[in-house]
């Protein structure tokens, strides 16, 4: 006989951890199942701090997916990688740690109606997540990062903070981004990220923090199923009653919490009748619920680097990154005592959220929705990114053994106005759905595409930086706008921010599917508690809203059952 759970949530990246941890921990103490289409990834060499870069390459840890052919990025298919197995995408992303904006989480509540987002509501719950470690090396003069211990946690499971050893060039760069007239900003996690920052990371003491620390110590009152994808929901009638999973069912009693990400969450929809009902009837899928909005609306950001070698003795990366030995002998050292080269190199960054006049006075900004610019003139709402000493050469091919002395920048595309869509492509739930972000569609994409590389390079060329430059390993050929414009197309990356595919807003709207409480709209016993769900792009890397993503839903459910 199928057990029965009085909850199931499917999926344990941060946001599906997040709900099943706390649904858990409730004080009535409910009988709560997690399955997970992965495995365990309990091996802890797969948490080395300075290899957080290289983690998404192994192929039992993600999914692989890729995007359709790009119409405005010389029809190139781009990597679309998603985590699987305990952790979900934490297990493999790069470890920043950002909350983004308060005007993000206060446009969240105005959306959707409720009070619940906004940011006094949402740092809480952060406060909650959290264990900030807030250590910088000796002798790191506190203007680099000196967060205000009220805007953050120290109980929460997940360990964030800074890198206890720090590349040589790191302060100096961000020296350089002052003399430049960047401002600096004392910790981009306060809810305002304006200005140039030390990066939080998702790691201390040179091990990384993943969605997995959620779980431990895990109640017995929690069930964990691994290498169970769930391929549909099981419905009777408007209700949904539980789950299969390759050929297993599942069942809950109160609620099923589907918290697959923005590319899977829709996929197990599509297949269990809710969605586009042209999609599913092409595929012949029996229409439980037709929901037109379901896949429509992904939103995700996009980078380009820049990268420059520079004059010897400015950086240490050569000695190290050119010599396996070293590499090897490093891990070792980090296997013993979680210590060396291996918690230093690409561990502290600097990362800076700016805002661009040239962007706003443009006829791309003026030809927007009212509320969007509102939004956007919000005082801590950044309009681009740049990100610093990322480890490109892991990401170009046949980078040279002669370049590895290098400075590489991260420019980062915020605020896209683009829709795109995941689309169904088979009546088999195995098959992943169609990927098609439309980067770079929307004309003020492009232009803000133009205006933060132009941007990031009046940094890139000012004297204090540039001095020390030798060659240009990747750049624009130029500061026309042809060029940067081109440079994007041939250049740009996902940065695996998917959002917006089941999208969460007030009854009637056209585009939602999913209400203020996570209630697919028109199913009972469903939610959906993931980034598919969240109607606005974070100013940030994501990580961090799925997993408040996963609290808030989880609130609302121990508050609804009185758990």
């Amino acid at each position: 006989m199928a057990t029965t759970y009085d909850f199931i949530v499917v999926g344990s990246g941060p946001s599906g951890s997040a709900v099943a941890a706390s649904l858990a921990q409730a004080s009535s103490r409910p009988k709560v199942l997690l399955l997970e289409a992965g495995s365990n990834n309990e091996d802890r060499n797969l948490r080395v701090d300075g290899q957080r870069w290289l983690t998404f390459q192994n192929k039992e840890m993600n999914w692989g997916y890729k995007t359709t052919s790009q119409d405005h990025c010389n029809d190139r298919e781009i990597d679309y990688s998603r985590g699987k197995g305990i952790g979900g995408s934490s297990a493999i992303n790069f470890g920043v740690y950002s909350v983004g904006a308060r005007g993000d989480y206060d446009e969240w509540a105005r959306i959707v109606g409720d009070d619940a987002y906004r940011w006094d509501r949402m740092q809480a719950r952060y406060k909650s997540l959290e264990t900030f470690h807030n250590d910088i090396p000796a002798g790191i003069d506190k203007k680099y990062a000196n967060p205000k211990a009220s805007d953050h946690g120290t109980s929460g499971p997940l360990h964030v903070g800074f890198a206890s050893e720090w590349e040589r060039d790191v302060p100096a760069m961000i020296d350089d981004f002052e003399r430049a007239g960047f401002p600096l900003n004392p910790d981009h996690n306060s809810g305002n990220p304006i200005g140039m920052s030390m990066l939080i990371n998702s790691s201390y003491k040179g091990l990384r923090s993943t969605a997995a620390d959620l779980l431990v110590p895990r109640p017995d009152n929690l069930t964990v199923i691994v290498d169970a994808p769930v391929q549909r929901l099981i419905l009777k009638g408007k209700n949904a009653v539980g789950v299969e999973s390759k050929g297993n069912q599942y069942f809950a009693a109160k609620e099923v919490v589907l918290s697959a990400g923005a590319l899977d969450t829709p996929k197990i929809l599509m297949h269990s009748g809710i969605g586009p009902a042209n999609q599913l009837e092409a595929h012949n899928i029996p229409v439980v619920l037709p929901v037109p909005a379901i896949g429509r609306g992904l939103r995700d950001h996009c980078f380009v680097p820049l990268v420059y070698t520079r004059v010897k003795g400015d950086t240490d990366r050569a000695a190290f990154y050119g010599d396996q030995k070293k590499m090897d002998e490093a891990l070792e050292r980090w296997k013993h005592d979680s210590t060396g080269p291996w918690t230093k190199f690409a561990c502290q960054l600097g990362v800076g959220w700016f805002k661009l006049d040239q962007l706003v006075s443009s006829k791309e900004f003026q030809a927007l929705p009212d509320d969007e610019k509102k939004y956007l003139l919000h005082e801590t709402v950044p309009h681009y990114e740049i990100l610093t000493h990322f480890p490109v050469h892991w990401f170009i091919p046949q980078f040279p053994e002669s370049a590895l002395n290098y400075s590489c920048l991260l420019v980062f595309l915020y605020n896209a106005q683009t829709r795109g869509e995941v689309l169904l492509q088979s009546s088999d739930p195995d098959v992943p759905l169609r990927f098609d972000p439309k980067f770079l569609a929307h004309p003020f994409d492009r232009r803000a595409a133009i205006e933060s590389l132009r941007d990031a390079l009046r940094f890139a060329n000012s004297d204090s930086y540039k001095k020390n430059n030798l060659a240009d390993v990747a750049a624009p050929k130029s500061d026309s706008e042809e060029d940067l414009l081109e440079y994007w197309t041939q250049n740009v990356s996902s940065s695996w921010h998917m959002t917006g595919t089941v999208k969460m807003g007030k009854p009637g709207d056209l585009d939602a599917a999913v209400d203020a409480q996570f209630k697919l709209i028109g199913i009972n016993g469903l939610r959906i508690a993931d980034l598919s769900v969240v109607p606005v792009l974070a100013s940030c890397h994501t990580q961090a809203v799925a997993y408040v993503t996963g609290l808030t839903c989880a609130d609302k459910l121990i508050e609804e059952y009185k758990l």
